[in-house]
């Protein structure tokens, strides 16, 4: 059987150290989305102007057309993926804190208020790594989208190049 709280100082490091891995995770996927936000705004400007270069109603029009659509939906998957990432973010690091909250009225003996810490730091822990998942689902749809978007113009720059043999 595991020693009570008060009797094993490392037992707070360890309810404090998973938040801590997953607050770290959530800030380099944090930091990954708005890199890849850059590069889906860089490549909607690219796209739009070279857009008047093609016909209206070419296949390379079309082509474009179909890009920008998927860039719209690409960004609206990664803003709802940071806005998730960033409550995940908020949710890691208050029940880290409330944990060692919890840890301190554990020590002074005070079983109730430790009860009652646990079950709010539990509560925000599930909310937390729910969004944490919720997020990276929609960083999938849009590596999704963006790995379509890859395809479509190379099979069109390799029918180009087909083209002027």
């Amino acid at each position: 059987m595991s020693a009570p709280l008060h009797e094993n100082p490392f037992a707070v490091l360890t309810a404090i150290v998973a938040p801590a891995v997953l607050t770290n995770a959530c800030s380099v996927l944090c930091l990954g989305i708005g890199t890849r936000i850059a590069r889906v705004v860089d490549r909607t400007r690219a796209l739009t102007e070279a857009m008047p270069k093609f016909r209206q109603g070419s296949p390379q029009y079309g082509s474009r057309v179909r890009q920008l659509e998927r860039l719209q939906r690409r960004a609206q998957f990664l803003v709802k993926a940071l806005r998730l990432l960033y409550a995940a973010l908020g949710g890691l690091a208050a029940s880290a804190l409330i944990s060692v909250i919890g840890a301190a009225s554990a020590y002074f003996g005070n079983q109730l208020v430790f009860r009652a810490i646990a079950v709010i730091a539990l509560a925000i822990g599930v909310f937390a790594v729910t969004a944490l998942v919720a997020g990276c689902v929609y960083m999938v749809h849009e590596t999704r989208l963006a790995v379509h978007n890859l395809t479509e113009e190379a099979q069109e720059a390799l029918t180009d190049y087909s083209a002027f043999e």
